[in-house]
């Protein structure tokens, strides 16, 4: 079904079309034509831009959850982190909320992220009120961090993570599970320790 607040080109082919008629009827009857006719299809334009940029969609707020998870952890701010997961997280590795954000505080204790860190969705199933994102996300080590050392200076994570709409509309994220590390099968026993 299409959904006017997820995209706004059907009101935009719409306004097209009133612009044709409109034309159109200039064309056959001039004398009729109402210089405040042409205002019509630049509402709805108008409409079509003004719905998108004001309504934020269930989509846009999960994509906006996954791009500020990536940013705190970029940032290393384990505060921001907890904001944006649930109470009742769990996952293969970690059984609550609290052992996650244990196991962040102990792996981001030093700077160990240089690079600025831009998910891109693969994909975002909603079946309100949940939704499944997997996303993707290279990462830059700081050279002189244990990972870079041990392992390398550059890693590709492939991220599976569970949303639940909250009372309060926000999407916050009940389960990760990593999916793949450097594009081979992986999951939270990769990155552990």
């Amino acid at each position: 079904m299409f959904n006017i607040f997820e995209n706004p080109w059907g009101l935009l082919a719409a306004a097209v079309v009133v612009a044709i008629v409109v034309w159109i009827f200039h064309s056959i009857t001039p004398e009729k034509m109402r210089w405040w006719l042409w205002l019509v299809p630049l509402a709805i334009g108008t409409a079509a831009f003004a719905i998108d940029f004001l309504v934020e969609t269930d989509a846009e707020k999960i994509e906006k959850t996954i791009y500020e998870l990536t940013k705190a952890v970029e940032q290393e701010n384990c505060d921001a982190i907890a904001a944006l997961i649930s109470d009742d997280y769990k996952d293969s590795f970690h059984k609550t909320k609290r052992q996650l954000m244990s196991h962040c505080k102990v792996r981001l204790n030093t700077p160990i992220i240089i690079e600025k860190t831009i998910p891109r969705i693969v994909a975002n199933e909603q079946s309100s009120p949940n939704a499944v994102v997997i996303f993707t996300v290279r990462v830059l080590f700081d050279k002189e961090s244990d990972i870079s050392q041990l392992y390398k200076p550059d890693v590709f994570f492939k991220v599976q993570a569970d949303l639940e709409k909250q009372s309060d509309r926000r999407w916050l994220i009940n389960r990760t599970e990593i999916l793949e590390i450097d594009r081979f099968p992986a999951g939270w026993h990769g990155i552990q320790q």
